[in-house]
C-alpha cells in the first residue's frame, strides 16, 4: 500500500498549496503537465502585487498580473472541492486500483468547507477588482474624451 493516494490529504494540498499544483505532483508526479503549468500564473500574480506595491494602483501591468494569482487561488480551492468530494469508491478505483479502500473520514469535510470559504472570497475578490479596475479605464477614456 505504498502507492495509497490519500483523498484527505489531496484536498488539503489544494487547500495549502495548491497555487503552486502540489496536489497534483502528489496524485500524477513529476510527469503530470498541468503540474508544470500551475506555478507561472500564480508567481505572475504575485509580481503583480508586488509591483502594486512598488508603483502604486496606477500601474497597469500589475492590474493585469494581480488577478491571474486570484484566478489560480480559486482553481485550487475547486480542485480541493472536487477531491474531496469525490465519493472513497470512486477515489480508489481512480487513484488507489486494486486496492481496499479507506475512509476518508473528516479531515476531508473540513478541508472542503475550508476551500470553498477561501475560494468563494478569492472569486468574488477578483471579479471586484477586475470589475473596478475596468470602470476606472472606461471613466479616465471618458474624461481624457471630455477635456
Amino acid at each position: 500500500m505504498s502507492n495509497y493516494k490519500s483523498k484527505t490529504l489531496t484536498t488539503w494540498l489544494a487547500l495549502g498549496l495548491g497555487v503552486f499544483g502540489l496536489h497534483r505532483l502528489y496524485l500524477h508526479g513529476f510527469k503530470d503537465k498541468l503540474f508544470w503549468l500551475h506555478p507561472w500564473p500564480t508567481l505572475a500574480g504575485l509580481y503583480g502585487i508586488h509591483r502594486m506595491g512598488e508603483l502604486g494602483q496606477d500601474d497597469r501591468l500589475s492590474w493585469f498580473l494581480m488577478p491571474l494569482l486570484g484566478l489560480m487561488l480559486s482553481y485550487a480551492m475547486l480542485s480541493g472541492i472536487i477531491h474531496g468530494l469525490t465519493p472513497d469508491e470512486r477515489w480508489d478505483e481512480q487513484h488507489n486500483p486494486g486496492q481496499t479502500g479507506r475512509n476518508s473520514g473528516w479531515g476531508a469535510v473540513i478541508g472542503v468547507v475550508l476551500c470553498l470559504l477561501l475560494g468563494g472570497t478569492c472569486l468574488m475578490t477578483t471579479i471586484a477588482f477586475s470589475a473596478q479596475r475596468y470602470y476606472e479605464t472606461q471613466a479616465e477614456a471618458a474624461q481624457a474624451i471630455s477635456q
